[in-house]
């Protein structure tokens, strides 16, 4: 027999072994939970199933409608036109050159409401009420100014693209001409809420998105006002629905148009904003609990006020964190981000992408 003591293994102990990537891969999502002082967020989806994901996945990322720019801000266009109208319409003349102020204020006052719109929409999908009031402050101030000046310009621009279509032939708003004539004129109403949306976002490629798709949202729904004018039976009914077309039109283009461009942006797969996507504009994106930050996380105690930064620099983005942060399931105060890393704050997980390096 041997002199060396024997080892004892009880069925206490045996409780206590963890099976090899068990309990261990779950450890970023359940300790931001334990420091939260809450359970698990399981209605939000297991955080760690998100990060143990590659990047070919992209396709099972959460994709909601009501999450995409095009959903909100059409929305938001087509709300803020339908408004403007039912203000004016009661006191709107009917004839050419009508007087009254409804004729004089319903266009100043369709761009002054979509410009809000835009402002604050992106906002209240965030969940972030403070951001909301204080661009839609800014968006409506800047959107009225816009309103008249553009509504000036628009008139002379359309005045010489009506000259132009009867030159070629025009004679009665049944010819295509004077539709495309309308068109043009209306763009710079979609070029001021393109232009407010940046301003709100403190960001000039934004804007400059902003503008791109306005112009041709604002472009098609200029066009269609005419033909929706022939085909309803009302000048009501078909300013009402002419209004809200080129308001959601507006809209809708301005949200593809900046997701059709956009080169670095996070992708929530995890947590109670699932399917939006944050697209890095700025040199730097802060991300924290504060609702003044740039990536708004709410619902999670264990979230700091200022928990991290995103920073562009150059051709690559790098990541500072000031609380726990995880990428690829590791702890990180700072990293490079590449195309296809998860990136897990709290409850939240992220998909980092790059467009420039999708195959």
């Amino acid at each position: 027999m041997s002199d060396q003591p024997r080892i004892k293994i009880t069925f206490d102990d045996l409780e206590k072994v963890e099976p090899l990537g068990g309990a261990a891969s779950s450890a970023p999502a359940a300790a931001a939970s334990a420091a939260a002082g809450e359970a698990p967020a399981s209605k939000y989806g297991n955080i760690a199933e998100v990060a143990s994901k590659s990047a070919a996945a992209h396709d099972e990322l959460p994709q909601r409608f009501y999450m995409q720019g095009w959903f909100y801000l059409g929305a938001a266009g087509l709300l803020g036109a339908t408004l403007a109208w039912a203000i004016c319409e009661p006191a709107f003349e009917d004839i050419e050159g009508g007087e009254r102020w409804g004729n004089l204020m319903i266009f100043p006052l369709v761009v002054m409401l979509i410009c809000f719109g835009f402002g604050i929409a992106e906002s209240i999908v965030e969940r972030s009420p403070k951001k909301a009031a204080q661009r839609g402050g800014l968006a409506l101030l800047v959107g009225l100014v816009l309103g008249f000046v553009f509504n000036s310009v628009a008139d002379v621009v359309y005045a010489i693209a009506v000259s132009f279509a009867f030159a070629l032939g025009a004679d009665s708003f049944e010819n295509p001409g004077l539709w495309v004539a309308r068109g043009i004129g209306w763009i710079f109403f979609g070029a001021a809420g393109g232009l407010v949306y940046g301003l709100v976002g403190a960001s000039v490629k934004k804007g400059q998105y902003g503008v791109f798709g306005g112009v041709i949202g604002a472009g098609i729904g200029g066009m269609l006002f005419d033909p929706i004018a022939l085909a309803l039976d009302g000048a009501e009914v078909s300013r009402a629905v002419g209004f809200a077309l080129f308001g959601a039109a507006t809209g809708v283009a301005i949200g593809f148009v900046e997701s059709a461009l956009k080169d670095r942006w996070l992708h929530v797969s995890g947590g109670p904003l699932a399917g939006k996507q944050f697209i890095l504009y700025k040199p730097v994106t802060t991300v924290g609990s504060l609702q003044t930050c740039d990536i708004y996380l709410f619902k999670d105690k264990a979230i700091l006020p200022d928990h991290a930064t995103v920073e562009l620099r150059g051709g690559r983005t790098w990541l500072r964190a000031f609380g726990p942060v995880f990428v690829a399931g590791q702890p990180k105060q700072e990293a490079i981000l590449n195309h296809g890393d998860v990136i897990q704050i709290g409850r939240y997980a992220f998909f980092f992408q790059e467009k420039q390096r999708q195959d």
